[in-house]
C-alpha cells in the first residue's frame, strides 16, 4: 500500500493508494488503474466493511480484507493472490465472493476448488470413492467455511438451511490437482487452496487452465509449507506473486490480522 501524498512514489497497476492528506481527514483508499511517470488514475474502493455492501452475508473486518474483497469482486481482475497467516479469512472471503458472483450475479457458472494433497503427518493411505470423494478429506476448510456462510433467515428453519446448503454445494466442484493437465475451464471461479505447497511448474500448469471468463484465486500461507522440497523462496506462490506484479488484470493482498480467535492469533505469533 502506498500513500498518495507530498512525496512522490512510483505506483504500479492495481496497487492500493491511501488518500488522506489532511491530519484529521478520514482515510480513503483507491486502486491504481493507470500509472505513467508522475501521474496516476485512481479508482475509489468500495467499502465492504459496511453491512449494506456485505458479500454473501460477510463484511470485511479490517482494511486488508476490504482490499481483498475489492479485488475479488472486480470483474476486470482475472488473477488474485491472498497471502496471510492462519485465520486471516482467506478461504472465507474467496468463497463468499465466489458464491455471490456464481449464484447472484451469474457472472461465473460454478466454483472449482483444488489443492495439493500434502499431509502434515503420516499418510493415511489410499482413499475409496470417486475423484471428488477422495478429495473431500483434504477439503475440511471448505466445509468449515460453508458452515459459516450457510446462515440463512431464521424463518426458513432447518429446511431453509438445508436447501441453501444443497444449492451451494451443487455449484462447488472439488478437483484433484493430478488430473488438471490438458483441462480448460470456461467461466469458472477457480480457487487454489494451500498454494504455498505448489512448485512454480505446478502453479503454471494450474493458472494456464483458465479459459475465457475464468477467474483464478490463489490462497496460501508462506509460513506453513508442508513439503520438505520447497522453501519460502522457491514456492510457486512466491513465484507467481512476483511474476504477476504490475499486470493490469492481477492483484495481490497480504492479510495481516487474524480474525479466527484470540487463541489462533496468539499461537500464530508465538509458536
Amino acid at each position: 500500500m502506498a500513500k498518495a501524498g507530498r512525496k512522490f512514489e512510483v505506483l504500479v497497476l492495481n496497487q492500493i493508494a491511501q488518500q488522506g492528506l489532511k491530519r484529521f481527514a478520514p482515510e480513503r483508499y483507491a486502486l491504481v488503474k493507470e500509472a505513467a511517470g508522475r501521474t496516476a488514475v485512481l479508482e475509489t474502493l468500495k467499502d465492504y466493511t459496511h453491512a449494506k455492501n456485505s458479500v454473501w452475508g460477510i463484511t470485511a473486518r479490517n482494511r486488508e480484507q476490504n482490499f481483498a474483497l475489492n479485488l475479488l469482486m472486480n470483474p476486470a481482475v482475472d488473477f488474485v493472490t491472498l497471502v496471510g497467516q492462519a485465520g486471516t479469512g482467506k478461504t472465507l472471503l474467496a468463497l463468499a465472493a465466489g458464491l455471490t458472483q456464481v449464484l447472484d450475479d451469474k457472472r461465473y457458472s460454478e466454483i472449482i476448488m483444488t489443492r495439493v494433497t500434502v499431509p502434515i503427518g503420516e499418510d493415511i493411505g489410499f482413499l475409496p470413492g470417486t475423484e471428488e470423494e477422495k478429495m473431500l478429506p483434504w477439503m475440511g476448510a471448505l466445509e468449515d467455511n460453508l458452515d459459516v456462510l450457510n446462515v440463512s433467515d431464521e424463518s426458513g428453519g432447518e429446511w431453509g438451511r438445508a436447501a441453501t446448503r444443497d444449492l451451494v454445494r451443487s455449484r462447488i466442484k472439488v478437483k484433484s490437482l493430478n488430473f488438471m493437465r490438458g483441462r480448460t475451464f470456461l467461466n469458472k471461479w477457480l480457487i487454489i487452496d494451500e498454494a504455498q505447497n505448489l512448485t512454480p511448474k505446478q502453479m503454471k500448469t494450474l493458472v494456464t487452465r483458465a479459459g475465457p471468463g475464468t477467474k483464478v484465486v490463489c490462497l496460501g500461507n508462506i509460513a506453513q509449507i508442508d513439503t520438505p522440497y520447497l522453501t519460502e523462496g522457491s514456492s510457486g506462490l512466491t513465484y507467481v506473486v512476483d511474476r504477476m506484479k504490475g499486470w493490469a488484470h492481477a492483484g495481490h493482498v497480504t492479510l495481516a490480522r487474524g480474525e479466527r480467535s484470540r487463541l489462533a492469533d496468539h499461537a500464530a505469533e508465538a509458536l
